[in-house]
């Protein structure tokens, strides 16, 4: 026999006709009959299956049934870790910010030059030890410009409107009165004013504040800086003496140096006077008048 009457046999067999009769078993009555096929019996039962297996699908993707099925993590679970990992870049970036913020205070405290955005070109100025590295340098100078960006309404960058408005509002005692030899100039590095008085003359607190720095520096020699309100830092380089230390609490207008000629970068006896904001360095002739 060939396999061609096989298959014809076979595809015979499942068309058989049958018939499924119930019966009443103590009457035999006749209940109940339906004629059926292996074929037609095969088919029902994969009918069966699909629609059984489609039901089960259904149920575990969209009833909460599927969170007890091994595997499947919870919704709310989920949305919990997005929101975490979502914290937790967020905390990352403050972080950052916080570092070159405070580096900046360092370098401010020591009497070096901080990172610091130029105001005619947006571009990062940083110290020369930092700029013979250029990974390190573009690396600070990105996170910084995004401070600088995000702070900006809390800047007192020269280009900042509001920030100078806040800074208005506020009164500055002018430290000396004398003349103004070097103006505040970011894109040569010169981040302050310099302010030329007569011999012994008190050098006075812009505002009320606290000494957060009082020591002597090679550069430039005696310096002071005071913490005030609003995060605004003042520094005063170049003294003779210094009339307070580290912890004082000044109000505007006492003194807390005498005029001098201390420190490498100084040529004759005057004030350096630098005014900070969030690590970005601000014209003090903007806001004070030292004549």
């Amino acid at each position: 026999m060939s396999k061609e009457e096989k298959k014809k046999k076979l595809f015979k067999k499942l068309k058989n006709k049958y018939r499924l009769v119930i019966l009443n078993d103590a009457t035999f009555e006749e209940r109940f009959s339906y004629r059926l096929s292996p074929l037609n019996i095969f088919t029902l039962i994969l009918s069966l299956s699909v629609v059984l297996m489609g039901t089960v699908v259904v149920i575990i993707v969209f009833t909460p049934l599927r969170e007890y099925i091994p595997g499947y993590t919870d919704v709310s679970l989920r949305e919990d870790l997005t929101k975490m990992v979502l914290k937790s870049d967020s905390l990352e970036h403050e972080l950052a910010q916080n570092e070159i913020y405070l580096s900046n205070i360092s370098a401010i405290l020591k009497g070096e030059d901080p990172q610091v955005m130029k105001a005619d070109t947006n571009e990062s100025s940083v110290k020369p030890k930092e700029a013979a590295n250029p990974a390190v340098k573009s690396k600070e100078d990105s996170i910084l410009r995004d401070y600088v960006e995000r702070e900006d309404s809390y800047s007192l960058k020269n280009n900042s409107s509001s920030s100078e408005n806040t800074a208005a509002k506020m009164y500055f005692f002018a430290p000396l009165k004398g003349s103004v030899t070097s103006l505040f100039s970011p894109s040569e590095e010169h981040f302050g004013i310099d302010i030329v008085a007569p011999k012994n003359e008190a050098i006075k607190a812009t505002l009320e504040g606290t000494v957060i720095f009082a020591d002597w520096t090679v550069e430039t020699g005696y310096v002071i800086q005071l913490q005030h309100q609003n995060d605004l830092i003042s520094v005063y380089k170049h003294n003779s003496v210094l009339l307070k230390k580290t912890g004082d609490q000044v109000k505007a207008g006492d003194p807390i140096a005498i005029i001098g000629n201390t420190g490498e970068l100084s040529s004759g006896p005057h004030l350096h006077f630098e005014l900070w904001k969030n690590g970005s360095p601000v014209d003090p002739m903007k806001f004070i008048n030292f004549n």
